[in-house]
């Protein structure tokens, strides 16, 4: 899987397969956390979040979000010792900047390590944070992980993430049929 989506994100855009970007870890440690690279190389990537129909996201990485397959490199940093399965997502610098003067506290979410996916996205909470609900709301999820983390709701992220992983593939299966259904039959 990994050389197929290499292929295409060389054959997508200029610039390297991998985005390197600094992230809070666990106890406030910085490493850095891979993805496949979505976006067109940019001087704003590692201080502005991507937004609903950014300019910056490729074609390719676009599908590649909306299947969260980017997130696959990260198993590297599972591998190594940086990241979970399960945890608060690690957020970029200055996320982590700017959310501390929003909230408080929100240094307590990095006492655990950080995870590909977690409460708060199982939650529904993913994506740009727009506002201090937003904000808020993550926070929230990810403080409760960290009071309550163990086998069990690892266990029950873990399936739920499963579940909507597996839903969004039926959808854009679904998406792509429909689409190549309709265009048949606007050439007959």
């Amino acid at each position: 899987m990994v050389p197929v989506v290499a292929i295409l994100i060389l054959i997508d855009s200029k610039g390297p397969v991998f985005f390197v970007q600094r992230r809070i870890g666990r106890n406030g440690r910085i490493f850095s956390c891979l993805k496949f690279r979505t976006m067109i190389v940019n001087d704003e990537a590692h201080e502005k979040q991507a937004e609903e129909n950014d300019y910056r996201i490729t074609k390719l990485g676009k599908l590649l979000r909306e299947t969260n397959i980017d997130e696959f490199p990260q198993f590297i940093n599972i591998l190594i010792g940086d990241m979970s399965i399960i945890g608060p997502r690690p957020h970029m610098l200055s996320d982590c900047t700017r959310f501390s003067f929003v909230i408080p506290s929100y240094q307590f979410r990095t006492l655990v390590r950080p995870g590909i996916t977690g409460l708060a996205q199982v939650k529904g909470h993913h994506g740009p944070t727009l506002n201090y609900e937003s904000i808020f709301m993550r926070y929230h999820w990810d403080a409760e992980y960290v009071r309550h983390a163990g086998f069990w709701l690892d266990l029950k992220i873990l399936f739920r993430t499963f579940l909507h992983g597996l839903s969004k593939l039926v959808s854009l299966a679904g998406f792509y049929l429909t689409s190549k259904k309709r265009l048949k039959n606007e050439l007959t």
